[in-house]
């Protein structure tokens, strides 16, 4: 048997040591957990309050789109620290009289252009922006009058520039 296959013997037998000690401390867990189910126990939970209507909502889709291009600038991080750490090496650099830092600075000058140009694509194309959502005045009639509600509403609220009318 080579080398190169007793190593993989060996990740085989971590593998196999992983799943054994998991599926055991799980099935321990079962067997000596209690068993009490009632009705409370098993409703769905939702941050503590009782969930209100079905688990189908609608999401904006440009959540996805400010998550995507998280996404993509973590990955650029991702592929920053260990190019700075590799092509940073004293001994490469001096090695190859320099030439090695100009060729790494230039493949990373390139790829946060590329990366640069996908988020200026985003901007202009407008992904980025988000639409406030136009509030529209009420034409409800209540028993309580307007100027009584409004200076209710002067009285309580720190963030309202309208004075009640009198």
């Amino acid at each position: 048997m080579s080398n190169e296959t007793a190593s993989f013997g060996e990740i085989l037998i971590y593998l196999i040591g992983g799943i054994v000690f998991i599926s055991g401390g799980l099935f321990t867990a079962w067997i000596i957990r209690p068993k009490r189910p009632n009705e409370e126990k098993l409703t769905t939970y939702e941050s503590g309050e009782d969930p209100l209507g079905g688990a189908w909502g609608q999401v904006n889709i440009r959540f996805y789109v400010i998550a995507l291009i998280f996404l993509l600038f973590e990955v650029e991080i991702v592929f920053l620290f260990p190019w700075a750490t590799v092509f940073g090496r004293e001994e490469l650099i001096e090695a190859t009289d320099g030439l090695w830092g100009w060729v790494a600075l230039s493949e990373m000058f390139v790829f946060i252009f590329i990366l640069a140009l996908g988020l200026a694509y985003a901007w202009r194309k407008g992904y980025l922006e988000w639409d406030k959502p136009e509030i529209k005045p009420s034409d409800f009639k209540g028993p309580v009058p307007t100027e009584k509600y409004n200076a209710i509403n002067h009285k309580y609220s720190k963030f309202t520039s309208e004075q009640p009318k009198k």
